[in-house]
């Protein structure tokens, strides 16, 4: 279960980024933006909520089968982030996701 918490506590920060993607003026018009914002919210609701974890191992393997897809978005993210904006709020989104998707990666990787 404890590498269930480490994922989760990593999963708040990504959800945070991409409410504040999903809800900025630039996501508007850019599609890959859209996309990024999309597949963060995939990997959030296919692992679900730590209170209702049931089996560690489930949990442990969907967010295998879905960290291609959080690094693919957080990649293109960083690729695009300068085009989108060079606000501190998105330099410093795409260092908090990449930070967040690094350590929840190590976890998956470390199983």
């Amino acid at each position: 279960m404890e590498q269930v918490r480490a994922i989760d506590t990593e999963v708040t920060h990504v959800w945070m980024i991409r409410t504040f993607l999903k809800h900025a003026d630039e996501a508007e018009d850019d599609e890959d933006l859209r996309a990024i914002v999309r597949d963060l919210y995939d990997f959030i609701l296919a692992v679900g909520p730590l209170d209702e974890v049931e089996d560690p191992a489930v949990y442990l393997k969907m967010a295998k089968k879905k960290a291609s897809k959080l690094r693919r978005a957080t990649e293109l993210y960083e690729e695009i982030q300068p085009e989108v904006s060079g606000h501190t709020n998105f330099v410093m989104a795409a260092r908090s996701l990449r930070t967040a998707v690094d350590r929840i990666l190590a976890v998956i990787k470390s199983r």
